[in-house]
């Protein structure tokens, strides 16, 4: 049975799912998930009782935990853009709504609600074992995955998953899941483009423009094209790899941000391994990976936001649909001016005539 025999239109069981795994073992887990009509979590839960074990996402013992494991390289994804960061977890700050780790490696922004389901997972590679911790939201989508090391204290790692770990074991039960509502585009409201405007402006902190977009009911590219080229504007689709490739050459030091619906990843430093490969342009450095996906661009912005000290500049790319999937800052410290290489660079990527990007030159 090959996996691309498998009907997707009926709900794979357990033992269809680890034999399609079995014929096919070196296809990423999100790709044979696909082929098989299913969700990741569905793919990984198959395999409790065969080296998987469900495990509570219990912030209040899960990073804490973490904090005592020493090197391990925590993932975030989304659709388009993959993000590793290799180090140790440092500084968690628990929270309700939202929760943080920061880190001089490992620098999170994660939403507690949406980290439904938990798996520890080991897995043979060889002479060796692979063990990961994987989380997933309510519609079965990775969140966060967090694996180890060579330099790994297991140890301490053992004793974490044995705190997680769940009373059911039960194989063969595969998680209930929902299908994602679609992210789409919100049309402005009559009005909108001048209380956008006033409201942008007045902006002291970038983090108050999730304030502007909720109370306007705006998604992020709309308020961009409402915004003007005072504060936003459209580049090219080959920006961002543009921008990966001078921020190395020039040594400059960036923010990447790639996040989904459970956490958000930030790498802050520079970049030196920037390398193509098929549609990916890729980073390979030491303690930072990145993997994304330039087919998937469909439109790239510069945008400017005021700042506690003048204004700061981001590099945002987006789907087909809208979605952001990667989104890039200068390092700044607060209380200082943005770097001066940075703006120079954002501001001097190529840019895309905004007639032609809205649809009004034919």
């Amino acid at each position: 049975m090959n996996a691309d025999q498998i009907s997707s239109e009926t709900r794979q069981s357990a033992a269809d799912i680890r034999a399609a795994r079995a014929d096919n073992p070196k296809m990423r887990e999100r790709d044979l998930a696909q082929i098989l009509g299913i969700t990741e979590a569905e793919l990984v839960a198959s395999f409790v009782g065969h080296g998987v074990r469900r495990i509570a996402p219990r912030f209040e013992d899960l990073f804490p935990g973490l904090q005592t494991v020493g090197t391990v390289m925590a993932l975030t994804r989304n659709e388009s853009a993959v993000h590793e960061k290799i180090g140790p977890f440092e500084k968690f700050v628990n929270g309700k709504r939202a929760a943080l780790m920061l880190g001089e490696q490992i620098d999170t922004r994660m939403f507690p609600a949406n980290w439904v389901h938990g798996f520890a997972v080991e897995k043979a590679d060889g002479n060796d074992v692979r063990r990961s911790l994987q989380f997933f939201d309510a519609h079965g989508d990775a969140v966060m995955k967090i694996h180890t090391r060579a330099e790994t204290d297991l140890d301490a790692w053992n004793t974490l998953v044995e705190k997680l770990v769940l009373d059911d074991q039960t194989s063969d039960v595969l998680p209930q899941v929902s299908e994602a509502k679609p992210f789409s585009r919100k049309q402005a409201s009559e009005g909108a483009e001048a209380m956008l405007r006033d409201r942008w402006q007045a902006m002291t902190d970038p983090h108050q423009f999730h304030g502007l977009l909720k109370d306007l009911d705006l998604d992020r590219v709309s308020a961009f094209e409402l915004a003007g080229d005072a504060w936003a504007w459209p580049l090219d689709r080959g920006a961002v790899p543009a921008l990966l490739r001078l921020a190395a050459s020039e040594n400059i030091p960036i923010m990447c941000f790639v996040g989904n619906r459970g956490c958000i990843q930030i790498h802050s430093g520079a970049v030196a391994t920037v390398m193509d490969r098929g549609p990916w342009i890729n980073v390979m450095d030491p303690t930072f990976h990145l993997h994304l996906r330039t087919d998937h661009i469909h439109e790239v912005w510069a945008v400017r936001k005021p700042a506690d000290v003048g204004h700061v500049t981001s590099v945002e790319a987006y789907d087909s649909d809208g979605q952001q999937i990667i989104q890039f800052f200068g390092v700044r410290v607060e209380g200082n001016q943005e770097r001066s290489d940075w703006r120079g660079l954002a501001e001097n990527l190529p840019k895309l005539d905004r007639a032609v990007k809205l649809g009004a030159a034919e």
